[in-house]
């Protein structure tokens, strides 16, 4: 009698490597016990500044590193860069006592290349705060590894609302998370100064953060790049940043003009500013005048206010997975069949340009 074949276990799936780099030994201490309670998290690694990480990387082989700003020998901020250079698709959380909101050495970080950020308390406060560490880090260290969903037929377009048509667009809107921005700092230099049309940003990012991103945009784009401010000029050629802690709308401010509007109702998507806010009053004043971008970020922002602009008749642009960060938003948009083309984030401003200028494509 033929003995029966017995199914062999499926291998355990691939736990995600760590390397705490943080000069205190209480917070490396703190940082191994939050690691512990998510059985896919393991600890690679620990050191005390940059020039013992930079050691350790090639040894250990982690997925991700938890990086502090402020250590001896070698900082973190240059401990960043050398990681760039030397691996540079190796995920890179920084965590200090500087990564608070208003932080020009995170912004200058995230500048740089690191992928996110999470700020922890100093002091007699420290391991007190840390309570709630893994309800924050965890999800910002798996972020990077959800495995993307099988390919899907694409489900149809909404349909327009009756009388519209795809038209030539009279305003850009970009909806962008982590990743962002780098990303941004790569999209808008890329776009030229004669550009015809006002452009829209959100991205989630807290008060301060977003000035200091609009400056540094400004400072790298021929484009006029400025924080959204309350009744500002919507115009050709005009960047807005969404404010941190305020929803970014529009407001009708003459027979043919619009203005920015400011507010602070409630989060959404636990969001403030949010992408799906911007895009549903967009979809109100402009109509199948929009044309959407979602660019790298966690989670769906994005996606209901996609549906409601799609509703009215304009187009949306998604970044590829290759290119993203995170395809969370941009898959979100794409997985759901309504990004009209997607595209490496280097086509992007091409893309617009063409757009504008009245060409019209479909298809990935």
């Amino acid at each position: 009698m033929t003995a029966p074949v017995l199914a062999s276990a499926a291998p355990a799936p691939r736990k995600i490597r760590v390397l705490t780099v943080d000069d205190s030994v209480v917070v490396r201490h703190l940082l191994r016990q939050v690691l512990r309670t998510d059985p896919g998290l393991e600890l690679a690694g620990a050191a005390s500044n940059g020039v013992m990480a930079l050691a350790q990387i090639p040894v250990v082989k982690p997925d991700v590193v938890i990086l502090d700003i402020e250590m001896p020998e070698m900082d973190g901020l240059e401990t960043l860069r050398q990681i760039r250079r030397r691996h540079p698709h190796l995920r890179i959380i920084m965590f200090s006592t500087l990564t608070v909101r208003g932080a020009s050495a995170t912004f200058e970080a995230l500048s740089l290349g690191a992928d996110d950020y999470l700020a922890k308390a100093s002091g007699a406060g420290l391991e007190q705060s840390m309570a709630g560490l893994a309800v924050e880090l965890i999800p910002k260290i798996r972020q990077f590894f959800v495995s993307s969903a099988a390919p899907r037929p694409s489900a149809p377009l909404p349909a327009p609302l009756p009388g519209l048509s795809r038209s030539r667009p009279r305003v850009v809107a970009i909806g962008v998370s982590t990743g962002g921005p780098q990303a941004l700092s790569r999209l808008i230099p890329a776009i030229p100064a004669a550009f015809p049309l006002p452009i829209l940003v959100v991205q989630h990012m807290p008060a301060m953060f977003t000035r200091l991103l609009a400056d540094r945009l400004r400072d790298l784009s021929s484009l006029k790049v400025e924080e959204a401010a309350d009744g500002a000029e919507i115009a050709p050629g005009r960047v807005l940043v969404a404010a941190g802690g305020y929803h970014l709308k529009v407001r009708r401010s003459g027979p043919f003009s619009f203005a920015a509007a400011l507010d602070q109702g409630p989060p959404e998507n636990s969001c403030r500013p949010s992408v799906d806010v911007l895009f549903r009053s967009l979809a109100e004043h402009y109509g199948a005048g929009v044309l959407s971008v979602i660019l790298t970020g966690m989670g769906r922002d994005g996606l209901r206010g996609v549906e409601a602009l799609k509703a009215a008749g304009s187009s949306t642009l998604a970044q590829d997975e290759p290119t993203s960060v995170v395809w969370g938003m941009p898959g979100a948009v794409a997985e759901a069949g309504l990004a009209d083309s997607i595209l490496p984030l280097d086509g992007i401003a091409a893309e617009l340009v063409r757009r504008a200028a009245g060409g019209s494509r479909g298809g990935v």
